[in-house]
């Protein structure tokens, strides 16, 4: 089975490198940015890391160069994935630092050997330093790893095979989330239910399994966070992860933060391991707290099933943070059959959306308009697979990149409802098969609740016609005009910007 992992969702970064980035050979005075765009060369060879100049003023790109690889050993036609594929790419908050995600070699289990991917090749994450034209510096010669489960005290010597999904950071750069997808099929030794490794016997169990991993950033560096004070561990889960949302929130009449991880699953590990007619259900969001420290803990009614059929991608938005109205809202990709995206709240206030009940267990409800269960607001349509989505920085308005349909759409939050209105026009066509997606945020917040900006983009990477597409977003009204495309190294994959 080919787990090579398309559609991640590649970081949203404001722009804070005016003076270390190119001007795009416009006026000296004009201020640019920097597209990042990962690339798998031909026939996998040719793992690399494009810099693209990006000119504020209109959104037009040209390439710095293409130099970074995404791993320190050259691949060749006998070892085209030294290092698995290039997933995803993300930068620290301060632009200075860069981290790529590579997938590993993922493991076809046939009893308790590899019966493909046998080169067992674990995922790494490698840093990079930005330099001062937006170029990249050469991969870190030591990768991070965390596929290795070991006492607390001990070195680690082995390393289980596993497969990378996505990575995300949180808003602040505090933390960074890695899925992984583990062995296929799965051990029938995974967990019941989400957990840490704490004995021996867990630790021989969980090799494997999915898990969550977390990372805090600091200073361009990565640290692992063991979930577990008696072993080096990661999370691990009863169910398969496909997409992940961190967010950062005010609960209302609250002064402090909050950090909660949403992560949809589209496999349950028992479906296929325990016996029938035990309960199961393939299409779940589960909502992890993240602790001051980066420990994961499972909310109480956490996971939920979802409606939306092999979920594939998940984006939490906070509107009107702190007050009464608004709130913390969800939106889930639908991956099988007809793209649709369903609305979800997160209850801590009392409304027509809210009741009583929900509000004291801090549940996650479909969105509706009233109590009745036919009063949930339906979903709201986009194209085939919708395996990426992005908010802009007013948390005002949703793009959606749906990689079946070569498009991507666009909607209006309301900031009180949650619910969606698509923009004029509705969609606009991307190149032959977008994988992931980036915006160039570049609007600041002047009080009272203004914006000023002096450019806010959007671009996707099309691996299929090995291509860029780009988008000008209005800051007032979110609606979307193409940009020519731009010709990508071939096999574009994961994208940041800044």
């Amino acid at each position: 089975m080919s787990k090579k992992i398309g559609g991640v969702v590649a970081l949203v970064s404001m722009c804070a490198l005016s003076l270390l980035l190119l001007n795009c050979g416009s006026s000296s005075s004009r201020p640019s940015g920097v597209l990042y765009v990962l690339t798998e060369g031909n026939n996998n060879i040719g793992n690399n890391v494009s810099s693209f100049a990006l000119d504020l003023g209109t959104g037009s790109l040209s390439l710095v160069n293409s130099n970074a690889s995404t791993c320190p050993t050259a691949a060749t036609e006998g070892n085209p994935e030294p290092c698995g594929l290039p997933l995803d790419i993300l930068l620290d908050p301060t632009g200075a630092a860069a981290f790529v995600l590579n997938q590993g070699t993922p493991c076809v289990q046939q009893g308790n050997q590899c019966v493909a991917g046998t080169a067992n090749i674990p995922p790494t994450i490698f840093s990079y330093t930005v330099n001062s034209d937006g170029s990249l510096s050469a991969p870190s010669a030591m990768p991070v790893t965390w596929t290795c489960i070991y006492p607390t005290g001990t070195s680690c010597v082995s390393a289980y095979a596993d497969t990378a999904v996505s990575m995300v950071r949180d808003a602040a750069g505090q933390f960074l989330f890695v899925i992984d997808q583990g062995m296929y099929p799965p051990p029938s030794t995974c967990p019941a239910i989400a957990t840490a490794v704490t004995t021996s016997q867990q630790a021989t169990d969980f090799v494997g399994c999915p898990s969550i991993s977390v990372f805090a950033m600091k200073a361009g560096s990565l640290t692992f966070v063991s979930q577990s004070s008696a072993y080096q561990s990661q999370f691990f889960l009863s169910k398969t992860p496909s997409a992940l949302s961190p967010i950062t929130f005010t609960p209302p009449g609250s002064t402090g933060t909050q950090e909660l991880l949403f992560v949809t699953n589209n496999l349950d590990i028992c479906a296929q391991n325990c016996i029938p007619p035990s309960p199961h259900n393939d299409s779940t969001v589960s909502i992890y707290s993240v602790s001051s420290s980066g420990v994961l803990t499972e909310m109480p009614n956490s996971p939920y099933a979802v409606a939306a059929s092999d979920p594939v991608s998940v984006q939490a938005v906070e509107t009107n943070p702190g007050q009464s109205t608004g709130g913390l809202f969800v939106y889930v990709g639908q991956g099988a059959g007809v793209g649709a995206l369903y609305p979800f709240q997160v209850c801590f206030v009392q409304n027509a959306n809210c009741s009583v009940q929900d509000v004291a267990g801090n549940l996650m409800v479909p969105l509706a308009t009233c109590p009745l269960l036919s009063c949930q607001v339906a979903p709201s349509s986009v194209g085939a697979k919708p395996l990426a989505m992005l908010v802009d920085p007013t948390n005002n308005f949703l793009y959606v990149m749906s990689s079946g349909q070569n498009e991507v759409s666009a909607f209006k939050i309301n900031t009180t409802a949650g619910s969606l209105t698509s923009l004029n026009p509705p969609n606009l066509p991307t190149g032959t098969q977008p994988v992931s997606m980036a915006m160039h945020a570049s609007v600041n917040s002047v009080g009272q609740g203004l914006y000023s900006s002096s450019g806010q983009f959007l671009y996707t990477s099309n691996t299929s016609s090995s291509n860029i597409t780009g988008f000008v977003l209005s800051t007032t009204t979110g609606s979307m005009s193409s940009l020519p495309p731009v010709i990508a190294p071939a096999v574009p994959s994961g994208m940041a910007a800044h």
